[in-house]
């Protein structure tokens, strides 16, 4: 049996394409010896416009399966492909006009077969330039596809497939028909220019990069544009190739485009730090969120915090300081000083004493910071945030700036969550340690029992505009159920709740993830549909394949009596309307975080607000509430909980939370174990 080769479509394509730029070079030169030498060439224009379409063909081709096979298609690298095509276009183009400037009013200057020799060299160099920049930004319009970009471009390929053949029926002459298809291929290359979403994905030196290679771009189709219209007048030219709308065209996208993207590449130059700095942010707290390993020592998890406060805070020196048991204290982790400095220091930190109020014995250090003014010739300004761990404090983080007050609230806030989260770490660190030194299991559900207290606030932030209750029960000993809440002032709050996929210690610590991303993001203040798409950017680094977290996030404006959510996969949150006297579930669409780990996840995520009432109720929960089963396999399902509140919504918050608690121990009966966590917030606008 004989076994045929799969035919390589770039090599053929080249082939044909030399061949075609080849032929339609011999033609042309045949046509003007036929004129020179009075003789009938016999070929009409119209071999010449078939000839051109074949090499627009297999040029498309070719660049269509180099640029789909080669596996660098990082924006930058795309980008500079279309750039040093320009460049090599425009350098030759330049030569050209160069050795004709050399020749001057020379009889070869004037002969018309070495004209249109370079005349077609032009052409074929201007080709090459447009369609391999159209097809590079094909890949950058369809990076995130959507239905509608995908179907707009396949209408543009048609369109400029047509444009070829046009040739055939203006014969190259620029008529109202020209000009009409023209503002067609014109109108579409602005619809497809503003799909520019990779640019927010390029880093600071990558804009400035790409900048400079979109410069080129537009200089270099901007010169050849220009060129190519003086062909238009010139009279040793038997048949205008340049004079094309599919040529047209292609250098109104590739312009627009470049423009449009050069603009809003330089217009993002200002925020790019922001947007880096939060990345950067929320990448750390998975580092620290990750450090709850056995094996790992705390001076790993005290190295990433401290590289984190540092990166956060843009501070210029710090150290960490840790006590022991006697009471003594050690330097670690020094970052841009030493111990004979961090010395002399704290010396003037004692003299000018300004966290005289700190107290080494205190218990109520945890998520304390204090902050001031220090005399010092290099260093203006403290910082020194306490390391409390099972309400002791065992060490204290210092940050040096040399500006005054160089630290400002939302560095101390991060800050401050940093430290609260590596004091978790290293508690959890020294619990699991222990834990395997005596009772492995026990001691591992114990830890994981702090870890799942220190997820659920103690307080839950609202105003005098509605009141608030919660419950959580875990099934086993720990849960992976989480709920929360945010004042970002303004009468504005954030209101949480997670759950995530499995039990037991697991759930647990996926969940101080979930937590740790929540307090980077939320201090941004995104809208919901943001806030679910960066955290599930961040923690689809660091949560396991077959894990995921499903969550609902709600921001409530008490003044403008807004309600505004979205959800990611979790159960339909309940709602109590008082003017309808009825409850109902709020319909929205959602994705798991973690399911789809790329740029996909935005697509199934949706946004929605409402205005609220007085006297309306939100209930918020988790499918163990739902899929509570009695000892017949039945659930206790939507209904029964949509009955329960509207029974008692004339109740306050904690009372409605007790009633649906007891309502679901009585179906379950008392001697059934949990399937699984029960955790419910409940809402009630005054």
């Amino acid at each position: 049996m004989f076994k045929f080769q799969k035919p390589n479509i770039g090599k053929i394509s080249v082939l044909v394409a030399i061949l075609s730029w080849l032929a339609l070079l011999f033609v042309d030169i045949t046509r003007i010896f036929g004129e020179l030498n009075q003789i009938e060439s016999g070929v009409a224009p119209e071999v010449s416009y078939i000839l051109e379409i074949s090499f627009f063909i297999t040029v498309f081709l070719f660049y269509n399966y180099s640029i789909a096979r080669n596996e660098r298609n990082e924006f930058l690298n795309l980008i500079w492909r279309g750039a040093s095509t320009g460049i090599l276009a425009f350098g030759i183009s330049i030569l050209i006009r160069g050795f004709y400037l050399t020749l001057g009013d020379s009889r070869l200057s004037e002969d018309p077969l070495l004209r249109n020799f370079f005349y077609h060299i032009n052409f074929a160099l201007t080709t090459l330039f447009l369609i391999s920049c159209t097809l590079l930004w094909k890949r950058l319009i369809l990076y995130q596809k959507t239905k509608k970009v995908v179907q707009q471009w396949q209408a543009f390929e048609i369109l400029l497939l047509i444009s070829m053949f046009f040739i055939f029926f203006n014969k190259n002459t620029l008529d109202y028909s020209f000009l009409f298809g023209l503002v067609f291929l014109v109108i579409f290359s602005i619809s497809l220019s503003i799909n520019l979403k990779w640019i927010p994905y390029l880093t600071f030196k990558e804009k400035w990069k790409s900048i400079l290679f979109l410069f080129i771009i537009i200089v270099s189709s901007s010169y050849l544009f220009i060129q190519l219209l003086s062909y238009s007048d010139a009279k040793q030219i038997p048949v205008n190739l340049t004079d094309n709308l599919f040529l047209i065209g292609l250098f109104a996208f590739v312009f627009i485009y470049s423009l449009f993207s050069f603009l809003v590449t330089l217009f993002n130059l200002p925020t790019s730090s922001v947007f880096e700095q939060k990345l950067v942010e929320a990448i750390n707290f998975q580092r620290l969120s990750q450090s709850i390993k056995p094996g790992q020592s705390e001076s790993q998890v005290l190295d990433i915090l401290m590289d984190s406060c540092m990166s956060a805070s843009y501070a210029d020196a710090g150290w960490l300081e840790l006590r022991d048991e006697s009471a003594k204290t050690q330097l670690i982790q020094e970052r841009f000083t030493d111990k004979k400095s961090i010395l002399k220091i704290t010396e003037i930190l004692d003299k000018s004493k300004p966290f005289e109020h700190f107290d080494w014995n205190s218990t109520e250090n945890e998520l304390k910071v204090f902050h001031g003014k220090i005399t010092h010739p290099v260093f203006k300004s403290a910082f020194m945030a306490p390391l409390v761990v099972n309400q002791k404090t065992i060490g204290r983080l210092f940050l040096l700036k040399e500006v005054r007050d160089g630290f400002n609230k939302e560095m101390i806030n991060i800050i401050s969550t940093f430290v609260g989260q590596a004091c978790i770490s290293v508690e959890n660190y020294r619990l699991l340690n222990e834990a395997i030194k005596t009772e492995r299991y026990k001691e591992e559900l114990k830890i994981a029992q702090r870890v799942q207290r220190s997820l659920l606030p103690e307080k839950l932030y609202h105003n005098d505009a509605f009141e608030i209750a919660a419950f959580s029960a875990a099934a086993d000993e720990v849960g992976g159920d989480y709920y929360e809440t945010w004042d970002f002032g303004n009468n504005e709050f954030a209101l949480i709740i997670g759950d995530v996929s499995g039990k037991g210690t697991s759930a647990a610590f996926n969940m101080s993830q979930m937590k740790g991303v929540f307090h980077s993001l939320v201090q941004t203040h995104p809208k919901p549909k943001e806030f679910l798409i960066m955290a599930n950017n961040a923690l689809s680094q660091c949560l396991e394949k077959n894990h995921f977290i499903t969550t609902s996030y709600f921001i409530v404006h008490t003044e403008k009596k807004t309600i505004t959510y979205s959800r990611a996969g979790h159960c339909p949150t309940l709602y109590y309307n008082s003017l309808e006297k009825k409850s109902s579930f709020l319909s929205i669409e959602g994705m798991g975080l973690g399911i789809l780990r790329n740029q996909l996840f935005e697509k199934y995520i949706e946004e929605k607000s409402f205005d609220f009432n007085s006297e309306d109720i939100l209930v918020l929960y988790t499918d163990g509430i739902v899929e509570a089963k009695n000892s017949q396999g039945f659930e206790f399902g939507y209904e029964r909980l949509k009955n329960t509140l509207t029974k008692n919504a004339l109740k306050n918050p904690e009372e409605i939370q007790q009633n649906i608690i007891q309502e679901v121990f009585k179906f379950v009966g008392k001697n059934r174990i949990a399937d699984d966590d029960y955790s419910l917030m409940v809402i009630k606008f005054k």
